[in-house]
């Protein structure tokens, strides 16, 4: 049988060669390419290109704005609908980019655009929504900002909508911070879907399980939130806004169909936001374990927690401002009550008992301070509307110890950038101190106060926290009607001397580098200057101020130069309080004087201040705050010390304020004298003034100031005079040299007009010595004894330096002097007056021809000639004709 069956396989063998083989196995080695299938057919075409002249392509776009890339604006809108991603992003892009190179384009066809890219608000990619929003922000809308914009608006607002109840929820984050962006451009968008907007958000934030993953978005619908919330009204004036923007609403009525065309009023706002406060504290409430599981309070949570606080103090605080005006539309009518309730018991059971926010961790101190900042929050929260919630004492309790703890600083980081976090927040609860203090009890009155006003003390002087502080120390110390003034045993009162204290001192170390600052402070010792005029119980602290305030004016230094404080270099309306506040002290002392008197004297003080400092202080003499030789040695020291420049007279320039202050110091000098004639009787004050105005005289002051303390005197005395024979004789003997002075020391030009401004001139510094001559002729006959007698003097005479101020030779001397006696026969009445002493100007040219032809003279050919002419000259006046 085994041969049987390998003579079988043999044959089977030998008949399959003989038949062949139906497919043959081809061996190909790994990596070889295929060979064709020989039943394929090439599908190859070639072809030779063809170049035409011009692409009809082209042509269509020619003259048409098209983007980097070439596509006009019709292509970039048809490819934000295609259904690749990237396309329609690129198209965003390429409509961004045609617009930056054509504004013109966008404003042809700004409706079309719009209408063509709001489809892209419920776009399902991220990136695609991102772009549009950018596009929107910093192109379209910023362009249209002048235009109807109320279009605009309500084209989109309908796709906004849509975008807020779509399923994904990253369109729906997104949709609101759309309509923020709607909202920054077109605020009263707020109030026409006020309604709808707050249910939506309601409804987003119920979602807390999904919006604790993606803080980031749902930091943008929270930022949204507070923008929409900030619109609503606070006061009086916003809310006359908020209703004319609401009712009058024509523009957008016009391109939306659906809006309704009556007002309701706030009554739905108020039953949405009933509903939104509490979600808004459970949204809060849910973070906090969150934040508390985490190692570091990171900024994203941080910046929600912010958002959401703002938004409940914004939300309640609409609804309290509605109550205080009284309003049914503002709190729902017989429904505000209830609401009322209804938030009180959310605020008190759940939100109040969550503070003190606390890390749980060791955080890093700049993390403390987030948990601080957020505390603040809190805390002006309660502040703000505790009269409405009416805390129970334990938890009223536990937000002073917060209070006392943030003022002391003991709750913040102690680090460069704690300390600034601290300063910047804790302001934030000043301006509720001053109506803490009169609702607490005593002893924590006392630490409050306390604390307040080391913060008061530590902070520097020119910072947003000092004038914080300085707003509710004005407050304090200048209660209303409702607030009661302290006694001397009231902790406040004691509090309120350390403050008006420290505020001299203040105003002295913020010099001119803060005028703002000084201002404050400027009008709260105003303020506190009319309160204590009243009697109050510190009138004597606020007197004791001038001491202080005398380096804010001018002080003296070692060697009796004057510095100048910060008030002559303030901002005039910060000089008008100071100025104003000088009123109010019930006495100046001689310091003070001297202090303010140095201070007007100073070049830099514009003459409006100086004129106005003069005004307060006499209307303060006159409600006997001066005393009478205090207030005559003010004016004395100003007539007498005000230095005049040019030193030398020229009259062409005496009207220039840039060049000459000689016109100030005429005003400055009719002032004064017009305040002294009001100060009571004549005939005491001159009194008073004679033998100092006499002093003044002979201490040989300038030519302006001796002519106005001769104006002075003039002012003081009457017809006959009223000077003792001493003071004739004294003032002979100066008014000599004067008259000479003032011929010398302005200068004589040949031309008309110049000689006649110079006489004008001449007479103005001759006038008071003609009164003078006019009330006493005995001092005109002692005069022209003295001038004969200074003829023969020589220029090294002691008599002749105590009378005569400018050194000058004889016969500069002698020309000065005729030119004198020329000026005086030019006034019709002196020239009647010294007709009766011929005698005496007979022998004053006697004099002179004798020095003239006396050999023991030594007078040179030049100054013969000058003495001749004055001898010419005189005999003309004197009617000698030998």
């Amino acid at each position: 049988m085994a041969r049987s069956k390998a003579a079988s396989s043999k044959k089977q063998q030998k008949q399959q060669k003989q038949r062949g083989v139906d497919f043959k196995k081809i061996k190909r080695k790994l990596g070889r390419k295929l060979p064709p299938p020989k039943n394929s057919t090439n599908t190859e075409i070639k072809s030779k290109a063809i170049v035409l002249p011009e692409q009809s392509v082209a042509s269509e776009k020619a003259g048409l704005a098209v983007s980097k890339k070439g596509l006009t604006l019709k292509e970039l809108l048809q490819q934000t609908s295609h259904h690749n991603a990237k396309v329609r992003k690129d198209a965003l892009l390429g409509i961004k980019d045609l617009f930056q190179r054509h504004p013109a384009e966008l404003k042809l066809h700004r409706y079309v655009v719009i209408e063509k890219l709001r489809e892209r608000i419920s776009d399902n990619d991220k990136v695609v929504r991102e772009t549009l929003y950018q596009l929107l922000k910093s192109v379209i809308f910023l362009a249209c900002k002048e235009d109807n914009q109320g279009q605009f608006v309500s084209l989109m607002m309908a796709y906004i909508f849509n975008a807020m109840t779509h399923l994904a929820f990253d369109v729906r984050l997104m949709a609101f911070k759309f309509f923020d962006l709607v909202v920054q451009y077109y605020p009263p968008s707020f109030s026409l879907y006020a309604e709808k907007i707050l249910q939506n958000y309601e409804d987003i934030l119920r979602k807390n399980q999904c919006y604790l993953q993606d803080k980031g978005k749902l930091k943008s619908a929270f930022a949204g939130l507070v923008r929409c919330l900030s619109l609503l009204p606070c006061n009086k004036r916003s809310i006359e806004t908020y209703e004319k923007t609401f009712t009058g609403r024509g523009i957008l009525h016009a391109f939306e169909p659906d809006v309704p065309t009556e007002s309701t009023g706030f009554s739905p706002i108020i039953n949405k936001l009933k509903d939104l406060v509490p979600v808004l504290v459970n949204c809060f409430q849910e973070f906090i374990p969150l934040v508390h599981s985490m190692l570091l309070l990171d900024a994203k949570s941080f910046d929600c927690m912010h958002y959401i606080l703002q938004s409940i103090d914004l939300a309640v605080g609409f609804f309290v401002y509605g109550i205080r005006q009284g309003k049914p539309t503002l709190h729902g009518g017989p429904d505000g009550a209830i609401w009322d309730q209804t938030i009180s018991s959310v605020l008190l059971k759940r939100f109040f008992n969550m503070f003190p926010l606390n890390a749980t961790h060791n955080l890093s101190e700049k993390f403390d301070d987030r948990f601080f900042i957020l505390n603040i929050l809190i805390a002006e929260i309660f502040l703000q509307y505790s009269e409405w919630i009416c805390p129970p004492a334990v938890l009223l309790e536990k937000f002073l110890e917060f209070i006392e703890d943030a003022l002391l600083g003991k709750i913040c980081s102690d680090t460069r950038s704690g300390k600034a976090v601290w300063g910047k927040h804790v302001l934030s609860l000043l301006p509720f101190i001053p109506k803490l203090v009169q609702q607490v009890a005593s002893d924590w009155k006392f630490r409050l106060l306390q604390a307040f006003t080391m913060t008061f003390e530590d902070c520097s002087p020119e910072s947003s926290l000092k004038l914080a502080c300085l707003s509710a120390i004005e407050e304090m110390l200048v209660p209303t009607d409702e607030m009661v003034c302290p006694d001397a045993i009231d902790p406040l009162f004691e509090h309120q001397i350390i403050w008006i204290r420290a505020l001299p001192v203040l105003l002295i170390l913020l010099d001119d580098k803060h005028p703002s600052s000084s201002q404050v402070v400027l009008h709260l010792l105003l303020r506190l200057g009319q309160r204590a005029c009243m009697k109050s119980s510190f009138a004597w602290e606020y007197d004791n101020i001038q001491y202080s305030l005398s380096k804010f004016y001018s002080s003296c230094q070692e060697g009796g130069e004057i510095c100048y404080g910060p008030f002559v270099r303030l901002p005039r309306d910060s000089q008008e309080l100071s100025i104003c506040g000088l009123y109010y002290f019930s006495y100046l002392d001689q310091l003070s004087l001297k202090s303010i008197a140095s201070c007007c004297l100073c070049p830099e003080l514009e003459p409006f201040v100086l004129f106005r400092i003069i005004e307060v202080l006499h209307s303060s003499f006159n409600h006997g705050h001066i005393q009478i030789a205090d207030h005559m040695s003010f004016f004395i020291t100003l007539l007498s010390q005000f230095k005049v420049f040019p030193e030398y007279i020229y009259p062409a320039v005496e009207n220039d304020v840039k060049i000459s202050n000689r016109g100030t110091f005429k005003s400055l000098t009719n002032a004064v004298c017009s305040c002294l004639s009001q100060m009571g009787d004549g005939s005491l004050v001159f009194q008073i003034l004679e033998k100092v105005i006499l002093d003044q005289l002979l201490s040989k002051p300038p030519l302006d100031n001796a002519c106005a303390m001769l104006r002075m005197l003039v002012m003081l005395d009457s017809k006959p005079t009223r000077l003792s024979e001493q003071s004739i004789s004294t003032l002979s003997n100066y008014l000599s040299g004067y008259l000479i002075d003032v011929v010398h020391f302005i200068p004589e030009d040949d031309d008309d007009t110049t000689a006649s401004a110079h006489i004008q001139t001449c007479c103005y510094y001759f006038l008071p010595c003609f009164f003078l001559f006019d009330r006493s002729h005995k001092l005109l006959k002692l005069a022209l004894d003295v001038m004969g007698s200074q003829i023969t003097e020589s220029t090294t005479s002691p008599l002749s330096q105590n009378y005569i101020q400018h050194a000058m030779d004889r016969s500069n001397r002698i020309n000065a002097m005729v030119s004198t006696l020329v000026l005086m026969h030019k006034d019709a009445k002196i020239k009647k007056i010294i007709s009766l002493f011929k005698v005496e100007m007979v022998h004053i040219l006697q004099i002179i021809h004798s020095l003239q032809s006396s050999e023991e003279a030594n007078l040179n050919i030049e100054e013969r000639h000058k003495i001749q002419c004055a001898c010419d000259r005189l005999k003309i006046i004197t009617g000698v004709t030998q």
